[in-house]
This record gives structure tokens, sequence and C-alpha cells, in this order.
């Protein structure tokens, strides 16, 4: 009786202990290991040179992948260089001609202003002459003064005429070429934008060709490993064309998908233990990140039509996310795809 009493005793215990671990521990084997596949393809189109990789083999950022051949790039940058380069001359010579052209406009001012400056002097000196007429005129009249003396005043008043026509002529010549040479600035001024636009559509060209040039050579984008390479030496590559994969294994996850009835207590940032099939006896820790915002039928290429047909209730999956830490996995022997058997402690 004593035996049996102890029996029933620890059973029931057992049984206890049991059910709490149960409700305290969620698991589910629908789960496996995810992560970030970084797919590599080439910009631009060629011939492959180099591959400087292996299959599985472990790079870092940075590293040159993928080289193709640069020639056709390297002619295209030259061209393109030289092309921007005799542009670049042409502004030179409209700038310099437009520097000129300006000068002339200068000394054309400044002559006009010298020019009406002379003018104001032939027309005091006109003034001055019409005064002495007038004055010898009358002298003339009383005999005060010769005949000759007379009609060489006029004569000199008649020449201060002349003298200020021709100087307000040459500056009304001086005023149309003004007018005309401005005209010139201005086209100097209009080709000089035209050939800046000029180059600077060449100088986008050089760059284009130069950052195709750069596009010859394919770097690994993370640290990881390669995966999935179907690329060789000499193969001809059309740009998106996938030559191989970089997986960065110190950045995976488990996915695990829990029915919606397990997930009653299951919240961010609890501890959860992580097997692997490929590895038994060994466990990993996590905790969890996040749980998904819809069922994963919801998001399937055909979500179920609940409100046709007949409705029979299915329980649902849910998929959580689960971060693994990353001291239970420095070796990263871990591989995207393995199955997995995660439990959500949830106390």
């Amino acid at each position: 009786m004593v035996v049996l009493i102890l029996i029933v005793i620890f059973g029931v215990a057992g049984l206890f202990v049991y059910r709490h671990w149960r409700a305290t521990h969620i698991s589910t084997d629908d789960a496996y290991v995810e992560g970030r596949i970084h797919t590599i393809a080439p910009k631009i189109s060629g011939t492959v040179r180099l591959v400087n990789v292996a299959d599985n083999q472990a790079v870092r950022a940075g590293e040159v992948l993928v080289e193709l051949d640069p020639s056709d790039y390297d002619v295209k940058v030259q061209e393109t260089a030289s092309s921007a380069e005799s542009e670049r001359m042409k502004l030179r010579e409209l700038e310099s001609r437009l520097d000129a052209a300006q000068r002339q406009m200068a000394e054309i001012r400044a002559a006009i202003g010298a020019a009406k400056a002379n003018v104001t002097l032939q027309q005091a000196n006109r003034a001055q002459a019409v005064i002495d007429l007038g004055r010898y005129e009358k002298l003339y009249e009383r005999e005060a003064v010769s005949k000759e003396r007379y009609e060489k005043t006029k004569t000199g008043l008649d020449v201060m005429e002349a003298q200020v026509k021709a100087a307000e002529e040459h500056v009304k010549q001086l005023e149309a070429s003004l007018a005309t040479q401005t005209s010139v600035v201005r086209q100097g001024q209009a080709a000089l934008s035209t050939q800046k636009a000029t180059i600077r559509n060449k100088e986008a060209v050089l760059a284009g060709a130069t950052l195709s040039k750069g596009y010859t050579r394919i770097f690994a984008p993370v640290n990881g490993y390669v995966t999935k390479k179907s690329v060789e030496a000499g193969n001809q590559v059309a740009p998106g064309t996938p030559l191989l994969a970089v997986v960065p294994l110190d950045d995976i996850w488990v996915t695990a998908n829990y029915k919606e009835t397990q997930l009653t207590h299951v919240k961010g940032g609890q501890r959860v233990d992580i097997e692997v099939d490929t590895f038994p006896g060994r466990k990993w820790r996590g905790k969890v990140e996040s749980i998904m915002a819809g069922t994963g039928s919801v998001f399937s290429l055909f979500p179920p039509e609940n409100a046709t047909g007949n409705y029979v209730k299915v329980v649902q999956r849910i998929p959580v996310k689960i971060v693994i830490d990353k001291d239970s996995d420095k070796d990263h022997v871990l591989r995207i795809g393995m199955s997995v058997v995660a439990t959500i402690i949830t106390e």
C-alpha cells in the first residue's frame, strides 16, 4: 500500500509538472532556418574574363567576385573623354572671342564718351565763332576792320559749323558700332551658354561610360558564402543574368509556423530553445522577435474564401520570427532551409 501510494503521488506530481511544462514550452517542428540571399548579377553585358571565387567559398564585403572584359568600355571611355576635351577647347575659344568682343565694346564706349566731349567742345567753339562774327560784322560796317578780316571770321564760323556736324556724325557712327558690337557680345554669350550645355552633356556621357567600365568588376555586397555559382570564364552575360548568390550566415533566423491556438501567451522577447535535425542533441538559443501580421494562408497565392461554399474550420498557422543568438552559432554551422524544432518558453 505504501509503494502504491507513493507511485500514485509521484504519478500525479509528474503529470502536474508535465502539464505545466507543456503550458509554458510551446513547441513546433514546422520550422526552418531562413536568411538573406543576395543574388549577384551584372549591370552590363560582356564576356567574363575572370571568376575569383569557388562554390561555398567565404567572401568579404567589397571583394571582387567576377571580372568582365573591360576592353570595349575602355575604348568608349577614351572616345567620350576625347569628345569632351574637344568641346572644352571650343569653349575656351568662344570665351577668348567673347572676351575680345567685350573689350572692343568697352573701347567703343570710351570712344563715344570722348566723341561726345568733342561735340561739346566744337559747339562751344561755334558759339564763340558766332559771337566773333557778330562783333566783326559791326566793326566792318563802321569800317573799323578790313573786309578780308571780316570774311575770314565768317569763314571760321562755317568751319566751326562743319566741325560740329562732323563730331556729331562721328558720335552716331560710334553708337551704331556699339549697337553692332553689343549684338556680337550677346551672340557670343548665347554661344557660350550653348557650348557649356554641350560640355555638360558630353561629361554626362563620359560619366556614364566610366560608370559602365566600373561595372566590369562585380563586388560582394556583404560578408557571406558563395552559393548557386553558375558562371565561368568566357561566358557571355547580359544585364540581370544571375551569376551566383552570396548568403550571409551571420544574419539568419528561424521562421516557426505555430498553430494559432499555441500563441495565446507568446510575445516578443521570450526565450526560445532551438534544435536542428542535422545536429541531434545540440541546442541553440534565440528569442521571439515578432509575430507575422497574418496567417500563412492569407498571404498564399490563392487565399481562402470562407464566405463561399461549405465552411470547414481549420486551425491556422501563424509564422513567428525567431532570431538566433550570435554567441550560440559562432562557427556558422546552420544553413538556410534546415529543419528546426523551436520551443518558446513563455514563463
